[in-house]
């Protein structure tokens, strides 16, 4: 896939879904220590999202990099706006921020 390929599709990914994680693994197996602390934060919540998993693709990987110019995975979407990495996510969350935040965009959360 091109770089502009690439691009466009996590443009459309980000786009076409409510909540959007690009982590290291999957929601039931995160790879990576941070990942999975953002997905048990989620899941706490009752978020509903889609876990896009980077390790199965290097221009994914580094292209969802390029795409917020952020260095770091995971990274948070929230209809279509980029939210953060773990230590962002984190702060919001142990601030009832995250929880505000869904709510004012709109999210439905699940019965916690």
């Amino acid at each position: 896939m091109s770089n502009d390929a690439v691009q466009t599709w996590i443009g459309n990914t980000v786009q076409e879904n409510e909540v959007v994680l690009f982590m290291k693994g999957t929601p039931n197996f995160p790879q990576c220590g941070f990942s999975g602390q953002v997905v048990q934060m989620l899941d706490y919540l009752g978020v509903p999202f889609k876990g896009i998993n980077v390790l199965e693709n290097d221009e994914i990987r580094n292209g969802i990099k390029e795409f917020t110019n952020w260095p770091t995975v995971p990274q948070l979407y929230i209809k279509g706006e980029f939210v953060g990495g773990c230590d962002i996510i984190r702060e919001m969350f142990e601030k009832g921020e995250l929880k505000s935040h869904f709510a004012e965009q709109g999210v439905e959360l699940a019965d916690a």
